[in-house]
């Protein structure tokens, strides 16, 4: 694990896989750090370079005061992406980092080959429900809304057959910085592709939908998929798929990005 220094900006990152090998950058969910994809990296490092790396407000990444938008996220990973030489990868955005990949297509297309977007939509409707959120994180901390998320990210049967997985996420949301975690809620809550997508949606694209998932619903998937014209494929998963299901998913970056 790695910490860059990029002006103001500091940015927790982990490039692992073959140096000349096609880099594949890997964005997490809210309220996540890029933990969630070691299973999904350590199938995918024999023929890729996989760049997982913190949203700024997470993990080890800088943690500035909030509110944030998707261009401060955006800018934070071009930024990066710039300090390692990076002209250009493939790219693979789970739920929040699933928004971010629509602004990078939108905002920066030159710099993405093919794009997956998981277990995300277009929108993620209901500001009054994004406002609340933030206002019981500041209250509160993360902490007192992990008992309502994790039933949503991971399933029933994966809960009760993998415990230990359940209790490192529900632990992995209690760390989250609560200031970090309303900001990122601030850029979720505005951010919305429904027009723009169809337009510059000009890349190979791959959608993932969970058919348990709580948190946006395969629905969701299906609408982001026809929206942006791209293939669509289906985990037997919660929303946490790239946890649940990393064989499955790996599996399907894989036959993708090669």
């Amino acid at each position: 694990m790695s910490r860059m220094q990029i002006g103001a900006t500091e940015v927790n990152f982990v490039l692992s896989g073959p140096e000349t090998a096609p880099v594949v950058v890997l964005a997490h969910p809210l309220g996540a750090d890029l933990s969630v994809f070691d299973g999904v990296a350590s199938a995918l490092r024999d023929r890729f370079q996989c760049l997982a790396f913190d949203a700024r407000g997470h993990g080890g990444s800088w943690k500035p005061p909030g509110p944030y938008t998707l261009a401060d996220l955006g800018g934070d990973l071009l930024r990066l992406l710039d300090a390692l030489a990076i002209e250009r990868a493939h790219f693979c955005g789970l739920s929040m980092g699933g928004l971010l990949g629509q602004w990078l297509l939108v905002n920066a297309p030159q710099r993405l080959d093919k794009l997956v977007l998981a277990n995300t939509a277009a929108c993620l409707p209901d500001a009054a429900a994004w406002d609340g959120r933030i206002a019981a994180v500041r209250q509160g901390g993360v902490a007192a809304l992990t008992p309502g998320i994790v039933p949503r990210w991971l399933s029933a049967p994966f809960r009760e057959a993998h415990p230990d997985v359940a209790a490192g996420i529900a632990a992995l949301l209690d760390a989250c910085d609560a200031g970090g975690y309303a900001g990122c809620c601030a850029a979720l809550r505005d951010a919305d592709f429904r027009e723009i997508l169809p337009e510059a949606a000009k890349k190979d694209i791959l959608v993932i939908v969970g058919e348990a998932d709580g948190s946006t619903p395969p629905a969701m998937g299906e609408d982001l998929a026809r929206l942006a014209g791209a293939r669509l494929a289906r985990l037997e998963a919660a929303h946490l798929s790239c946890v649940e299901d990393a064989p499955g998913f790996a599996a399907l970056l894989r036959d993708f990005f090669i």
